[in-house]
């Protein structure tokens, strides 16, 4: 992982940045699955977890090779007029890690209620909102992307964390969303 590209998304008037982000997330995604990535992860320079945001970067990590493989693979077409793709640079050698990780919860009390009336039919309404009160419910405040099953078209966050470590790096797979519970990438 000793290679960065950089993806930058530009300004336009008709779309956001986030509407553009997830667009270029979700062709990168569908590419990761054809090539059956594991090597190659990803992060978001310029996230801010206030606000929440990703920015405007999708930075894909990687030794030299993998990147061009998946430049090849020409996966950006539609979004060039949106985007600006940098070219693949060494990482540089003062720079800390950070692992990408995707964050799940159980979130809507609602959602949750009716797996569970499912799961147990011979439970009423009442005893279903008793078990599950509204203050189970959790919302994350960490940016996300929108994304959309291409097996049943559903719309689906995917809420990211950066967790920046120390000057170690993890090894370790990537999914096919360039996110990894265990390997690190460089950060800086």
């Amino acid at each position: 992982m000793d290679h960065f590209q950089d993806l930058q998304i530009l300004p336009d008037p008709e779309f956001s940045t986030p509407m553009l982000m997830n667009a270029l997330f979700a062709k990168l995604h569908r590419s990761f699955v054809k090539i059956e990535n594991r090597s190659i992860g990803v992060s978001f320079p310029h996230v801010n977890p206030d606000k929440p945001s990703l920015g405007d970067i999708l930075r894909l990590h990687g030794d030299s090779m993998d990147l061009l493989r998946l430049q090849e693979e020409d996966w950006q077409s539609g979004m060039w007029d949106h985007m600006k793709m940098k070219a693949i640079t060494p990482v540089p050698d003062d720079c800390k890690f950070c692992r990408v990780k995707r964050v799940q919860v159980k979130s809507s009390a609602d959602r949750l209620r009716k797996r569970y009336a499912k799961r147990h039919q011979d439970a009423t309404v009442s005893q279903v909102k008793a078990l599950l009160p509204d203050t189970l419910e959790k919302r994350l405040k960490l940016p996300y992307l929108k994304l959309k099953s291409a097996s049943t078209g559903q719309s689906f966050m995917i809420f990211l964390s950066h967790e920046i470590s120390t000057n170690q790096m993890n090894s370790g797979d990537f999914n096919s969303y360039g996110l990894s519970e265990a390997a690190t990438v460089p950060w800086f």
